[in-house]
């Protein structure tokens, strides 16, 4: 980053702080709220419970009025966060602040209400994915209260719809949000498909251009990166974003277990493949294989023993 891009941006993050310690609530100052976001992403997930429970026979007229107080709090500040970055982009990058922002929020609004059923239908996907593959799951609710992944993935799928939008700073805001809350970090670019469930799901990362089919399964501490992070384009400038692939595809009905590193955008998993715990693959597979690292010699010494020789035992 050049020197005057910083001196830009120390220049906008002090006009910020300036007007928070005076009490002002100047848009054209205020940066977008790590807070304010975290509370954007709770109500998505509040609101989407009474769509999810609603019985198939209710009518969508009705459903929506279960979802609508949600809705309002949750379009307010997302509205505002919106605009702040918005807003935030383009001081940092030196240009002219867009007219009527509100506008510009309320486009970006409409849009994603109406992705909403859809969204909310992965939601249930998810769901049941988590009670189709978890013996522990006792029920449904117990999903939704407890398992970290749900909110993980969720948030994700939100911030994906806006990221997609070319929404500014927020999405990735809300996946980091969930992030440290969870333990699994998703970026917002990841696209990912229907019925996905992570077991556990601590330790889990899933780059920006990776892309996941539906009904997949991951364990915790899965890793789908990038095995060349640096690569440069023809100007020697870092290829960034979506436009540089460099994390891994995964077709559908593919299972990962606890450990496996998947790593680089050439890298493809095909359809109905297992991949064993502790696996570093950096090359694509066929559908229907099953990658899995060769059987240890475990060396156990029994102090107990009248003899210091180790005993091995092969598993």
């Amino acid at each position: 980053m050049d020197l005057e891009r910083l001196n830009r941006l120390a220049s906008e993050f002090k006009s910020a702080l300036d007007a928070q310690l005076a009490g002002e609530d100047r848009s054209e100052s205020r940066l977008p709220s790590r807070n304010v976001v975290a509370a954007v992403c709770r109500h998505y997930v509040d609101m989407l419970f009474p769509l999810f429970f609603s019985s198939r026979e209710e009518q969508s007229k009705a459903r929506d009025e279960q979802a609508r107080p949600y809705f309002r709090e949750f379009e307010s500040l997302l509205t505002h966060q919106i605009c702040s970055a918005l807003c935030f982009d383009a001081r940092s990058r030196g240009e002219r602040i867009p007219g009527k922002l509100e506008d510009c929020a309320a486009v970006q609004i409409t849009a994603l209400r109406g992705q909403l059923p859809d969204l909310a239908r992965l939601f249930a996907s998810d769901i049941d994915a988590a009670f189709s593959n978890d013996p522990a799951a006792p029920n449904h609710e117990e999903i939704m209260l407890s398992y970290p992944y749900i909110e993980a993935i969720t948030v994700q799928r939100l911030a994906h719809r806006l990221y997609l939008q070319g929404v500014p700073f927020v999405p990735r805001m809300m996946t980091e949000v969930a992030h440290s809350r969870t333990g699994i970090d998703i970026h917002p670019g990841a696209s990912i498909g229907e019925s996905f469930f992570i077991d556990h799901g601590t330790g889990v990362v899933i780059g920006e251009t990776a892309t996941i089919g539906n009904k997949v399964t991951l364990y915790h501490g899965v890793t789908l990166g990038a095995f060349n992070p640096l690569e440069k384009d023809e100007q020697g400038q870092l290829r960034r974003g979506k436009e540089g692939k460099r994390h891994p595809d995964l077709e559908d009905h593919v299972t990962v277990y606890p450990g496996a590193t998947i790593l680089g955008g050439n890298t493809r998993v095909g359809h109905h493949s297992v991949i064993g715990g502790n696996v570093w693959l950096t090359h694509s597979v066929s559908p229907y294989s099953k990658v899995i690292l060769m059987e240890p010699d475990l060396v156990i010494r029994n102090h107990f023993s009248s003899s210091d020789a180790p005993l091995y035992y092969q598993i």
